[in-house]
């Protein structure tokens, strides 16, 4: 599969996933605001309340993925670009003083580090 096939079908997922999350996420809220809720409503606003957790829990692990894989390529890319530039490839030197711009850049938005 064809890297443009892959986001089209990443793209697809996450507008489905968004799609019961708005249907899900409304039925929850009101359940939440209701003040006096049945048995039944109750047995549904906790399984709700799980698979928010368990989907919660699932973005957070994707996210640290994605994160990390961005991170650690990119690294990996600009020391390779390093060693290579500073061996003399000219071509190397451009690569790297792209990288080295580009993590300028991120480190002041604040895109690749977590300031915890």
């Amino acid at each position: 599969m064809s890297s443009n096939n892959h986001k089209e079908a990443l793209h697809r997922e996450l507008e489905q996933f968004n799609s019961i999350l708005g249907e899900v996420l409304p039925r929850y809220m009101s359940l939440m605001n209701k003040k006096n809720v049945s048995g039944q409503e109750e047995k549904e606003l906790n399984e709700i309340e799980n698979f928010m957790i368990e989907v919660n829990a699932k973005i957070a692990e994707i996210k640290s993925k994605l994160d990390q894989d961005k991170f650690g390529k990119t690294m990996n890319r600009y020391f390779e670009a390093k060693e290579a530039a500073i061996s003399g490839d000219k071509l190397a030197q451009e690569r790297f003083n792209k990288l080295r711009f580009s993590f300028a850049k991120a480190i002041a938005s604040e895109d690749y580090f977590n300031w915890n």
